[in-house]
């Protein structure tokens, strides 16, 4: 009893009377606090003044939907100057539809293999030392920081026109990405197979072939099938150096002011990269089966059964030759066995295909050496030449506000369009399949030929970048968004769901915060790509350090273009550590 006499206060804060008002008060002042580090508050800083930097970049453009509704003028007497549209010949125009994808194809195929030991060296868990680490990740980024046309540029000096330049330019510039997402996915393993091989005897070799590779498989696959789409809207671009295939053709179109023929072509590329997205969704619910990498619409639709499936190896579905070693051994020729056995021949074939298609002259890697001296030195030592350093600069900064502004103008619609293709966000699979669509057809516009369509409507400027980036950035930074928040955890979300929350409180208590780092490390890789896609729409009009990239080039003022990749290096350098230490503060 004696404990009890004490005075009232005394017993409440001993916990003696639990429910008053004031144990409540004083168990919360005693609950821990998360403390805010420093460094996460710069960070949010740093976060917060990119945003407004690029709200005034949307407001130095000035754009305006008025204006542009005026202008709509314009691209009805651009349209009445065309006419019709018109085509090549039927055999003609499918020779450059194979040409152009065989060689995206052999590129794409080319970086994946060059990625492989770059990814090794580059992953924290597989890399020999610090030093091989930070060397392959210089490479990855210094890849990524060189656009293709200015590789291309350079191997049409070493090669001549034709498809190889088209193939090394498009190669080495998607390694950069390409084994950075390959060096995520080792990282992201299970050491534990890995461990036992090493604990056996096995070799570094054995480790990676048996203990790695059959882990990160399914992610590499989709890593190259994405880069491949990525790479066929590209090579439009390419076509303006003499690259051959589709956007040569195009660009002899548009320059011979044959606007039909020109815009004829660009609904062909229009309709070949959304044939493209189908079939890399259908190669990848193929090969990776009931792996959650397999997120499109286009995947439920034609393989519903992905809908219900698992990658648990020790799942209930698993097949019964599976069972043991011994069964293993004799698996049984099932319709999903050689349905898979022939899509692999298809898949050798047409690789075959490609590079029979894309005619290379392999004598040229043996003669193109006595040519390295000569073309290097046209490009090295940089400089400005005839330009003033203050007007590159100043053109420099043009580039990266055109950048910030057509992210910042992305990430609304983006999210708004990302989180209805979510399957656990979706109100109903119709939202879902609408959202889907949408995307895939977004994607599937090249960049390019939306910033020629506006430069027609809105006139020579930053404005058209801005809008092309825009509308482009919605398709890629939203299909990322949809994947990111269906690989959240769904507990907090069923959890929220069982005390009666709705379908908003969830997404914004429960997925949006899971998702949050996803979402900050995409919109910087959105801002990355558009710093180096607002270079390449400054040479149809769209603003920037673009214009002078193409006046240096056309003018053969090759140590000009080295100056602007440099300082187009710097920036992607910048923004590249920038990501890097926001995903580790907002771990």
């Amino acid at each position: 009893m004696t404990l009890l006499s004490g005075p009232p206060a005394a017993r409440s804060a001993s916990g003696a009377t639990p429910g008053t008002a004031s144990a409540s008060a004083t168990v919360g002042e005693r609950a821990p606090r998360r403390p805010v580090s420093p460094e996460r508050i710069a960070a949010g800083l740093t976060l917060l003044a990119l945003v407004v930097l690029g709200v005034l970049a949307v407001s130095e453009v000035g754009i305006s939907i008025p204006a542009m509704v005026q202008s709509w003028g314009n691209a009805e007497n651009f349209m009445a100057r065309v006419g019709g549209l018109s085509f090549p010949e039927p055999a003609d125009l499918a020779w450059l539809i194979a040409l152009t994808v065989g060689l995206v194809l052999v590129g794409t195929l080319l970086a994946a293999v060059l990625s492989v030991p770059i990814a090794y060296l580059a992953a924290s868990n597989t890399t020999p030392g610090n030093g091989w680490r930070a060397a392959a990740r210089f490479v990855g980024v210094l890849t990524r920081a060189l656009p293709d046309v200015v590789l291309a540029m350079a191997f049409v000096l070493m090669f001549s026109l034709g498809t190889l330049p088209g193939i090394l330019a498009i190669g080495i510039h998607s390694i950069g990405m390409i084994s950075k997402m390959f060096a995520d996915a080792i990282e992201q393993i299970d050491e534990g197979p890995r461990l036992a091989i090493r604990a056996a005897g096995g070799s570094k070799m054995q480790e990676f072939t048996s203990g790695i590779l059959p882990q990160v498989l399914p992610s590499w696959v989709a890593t190259v099938l994405h880069r491949n789409d990525i790479n066929l809207r590209g090579s439009v671009v390419l076509g303006y150096v003499g690259v051959a295939g589709l956007g040569l053709e195009m660009s002899y179109a548009f320059k011979a002011l044959n606007y039909g023929k020109g815009l004829g072509i660009a609904l062909v590329i229009f309709i070949l990269c959304v044939a493209m997205e189908i079939i890399s969704s259908m190669v990848r619910g193929a090969m990776l089966g009931g792996q959650k990498q397999t997120r499109s619409w286009i995947d439920r639709l034609i393989h519903p059964r992905l809908l219900g499936a698992t990658t648990s190896a020790t799942d209930s579905t698993r097949p019964a030759w599976a069972a043991s070693p011994q069964a293993a051994v004799r698996r049984p020729w099932t319709a999903e066995r050689v349905r898979d056995t022939i899509g692999a021949m298809i898949a050798v074939l047409v690789v075959i295909g490609s590079v029979v298609v894309s005619q290379i002259n392999w004598l040229d890697f043996f003669t193109f050496w006595a040519k390295l001296p000569e073309v290097a030195a046209k490009f090295w030592p940089p400089s400005f030449g005839s330009y003033e350093a203050s007007a590159m600069i100043a053109a420099m900064r043009d580039t990266v506000a055109i950048a910030l502004a057509a992210t910042v103008l992305t990430l609304l619609p983006a999210l708004i369009l990302g989180s209805l293709a979510a399957s656990n966000v979706a109100p109903s699979s119709g939202a879902r399949g609408v959202a889907r669509f949408l995307l895939v057809g977004i994607r599937g516009i090249p960049e390019l030929i939306l910033a020629i369509v506006l430069v027609v409507i809105t006139g020579l400027g930053a404005q058209a970048g801005v809008i092309a980036l825009a509308i482009g950035g919605i398709g890629l930074l939203g299909k990322l968004i949809a994947d990111s928040f269906e690989e959240v955890d769904r507990g907090p979300e069923r959890a929220l769901r069982a005390v009666g929350a709705t379908r908003l409180q969830t997404y914004t208590s429960a997925t949006v915060p899971q998702g949050m780092q996803a979402l900050i490390g995409h919109s910087f890789y959105m801002l990355d790509t558009n710093i180096r896609a607002a270079t390449i729409l400054g040479i149809v009009g769209g603003g920037g350090v673009g214009y002078y990239l193409l006046n240096a080039s056309q003018g053969s003022r090759y140590e000009t273009v080295t100056a602007i990749v440099l300082m187009i290096l710097v920036t992607v350098l910048v923004v590249e550590g920038l990501a890097m230490w926001m995903r580790k503060v907002f771990r």
